[in-house]
């Protein structure tokens, strides 16, 4: 089990990833798109990346939407899922 302050590391960056390509993670809940379960997910596959650092740079360096997440990114693949169900 990963502690506390790695898990809310995280969690801040897959919703700033996330905010980054548009996406609006809560508001993804609430429609029934994304689950908890997969939101849980999504954090413990960022624990698992090696560039938090890096992703941590990317994004306090990002000021408008960007078109896809870093090739790093653990996550890619769940945000571009929700962008193609965008309503």
């Amino acid at each position: 089990m990963q502690p506390p302050k790695t898990l809310k590391r995280h969690a801040k960056l897959v919703d700033q990833m996330a905010e980054a390509v548009g996406l609006d993670l809560e508001e993804r809940m609430l429609r029934g798109e994304l689950t908890f379960g997969e939101l849980d997910d999504a954090v413990l596959r960022c624990t698992g990346c090696a560039q938090p650092c890096a992703c941590e740079a990317f994004l306090a360096g990002t000021t408008e939407t960007i078109a896809d997440t870093p090739d790093y990114c653990r996550n890619a693949e769940l945000f571009r899922e929700l962008r193609g169900s965008a309503s």
